[in-house]
């Protein structure tokens, strides 16, 4: 895990019809998702090729607090999930879901940082599998906080992963979207969202061209709120909703036409 600390390393979806969300994800991002095989719990695994990308699983019954339970939870990782929780408690942050085992795959928490968005950390029992390519289709390419107020935030991270300040990019009046990195590769953004917004993580699904991307979320039954919209490096991005309300986005090239 030492290669990947500071950095997300898995993403899971709680939602209200784990199949119907399976049929989504599947058309709109390309995931091959099977059943995860695991006793008790409908747990199933999102893959492209032989990459895993994530994990889905129903709402019903999970043991999740309930800020958690519907939604996509990023997982950071980290060398020592029960010291890095007290460092959590110490900044100001909260552990929803105390430090717990599972078996043949690691360790992990949930967290809430001190404005409240949800996040998780983990160890592994193993060292991950490699990723692919940076903008390969189908893997989670950007992490972009949406907080009540992005510096404080910021720093909270800072000391728990080690990010540093990357480009900032000046918005007007929605004021400055701050890019962070860890040794030097962008990671994500931060911002200060507007209220009534509840501070949260937005995760951007990598596809190969946005506007056959966000033809395909309409198509299966989610809505697009926002985009394509250009970002600074080249690409575009879309922001939207599935079928069940889950907020995600997508990011990727416009091709010329």
């Amino acid at each position: 895990m030492a290669d990947h600390a500071g950095t997300f390393v898995w993403y899971e979806l709680t939602t209200p019809d784990v199949a119907a969300a399976q049929a989504f994800y599947g058309a709109v991002a390309g995931w091959a998702i099977v059943d995860a095989g695991m006793p008790g719990i409908d747990y199933r695994l999102a893959t492209v090729g032989d990459v895993r990308i994530c994990g889905m699983m129903a709402s019903a019954g999970c043991e999740a607090p309930a800020g958690t339970r519907h939604g996509w939870l990023g997982y950071v990782g980290v060398a020592d999930v029960d010291a890095s929780a007290e460092r959590v408690t110490a900044a100001g942050g909260r552990i929803t879901f105390a430090p717990r085992d599972i078996p043949g795959v690691g360790r992990f928490c949930m967290a809430a940082d001190p404005q409240g968005a949800a996040f998780a950390l983990f160890r592994g029992d193993g060292p991950p599998p490699p990723m692919p390519p940076r903008g390969t289709p189908g893997p989670f390419a950007w992490h972009e906080l949406h907080a009540r107020d992005w510096e404080p935030a910021f720093a909270f991270y800072a000391g728990l992963f080690d990010w540093e300040t990357s480009m900032a990019v000046d918005m007007g009046p929605m004021g400055t979207y701050q890019v962070f990195a860890r040794n030097g590769v962008d990671l994500g953004g931060m911002m200060s969202a507007p209220l009534p917004t509840a501070p949260s993580w937005l995760f951007y699904i990598a596809v190969e061209a946005i506007d056959a991307a966000a033809e395909r979320v309409a198509a299966a039954g989610g809505t697009v709120l926002q985009g394509p919209h250009p970002v600074p490096g080249g690409d575009w991005i879309v922001q939207a909703q599935d079928p069940q309300g889950t907020p995600f986005a997508l990011v990727g090239p416009k091709p010329a036409a």
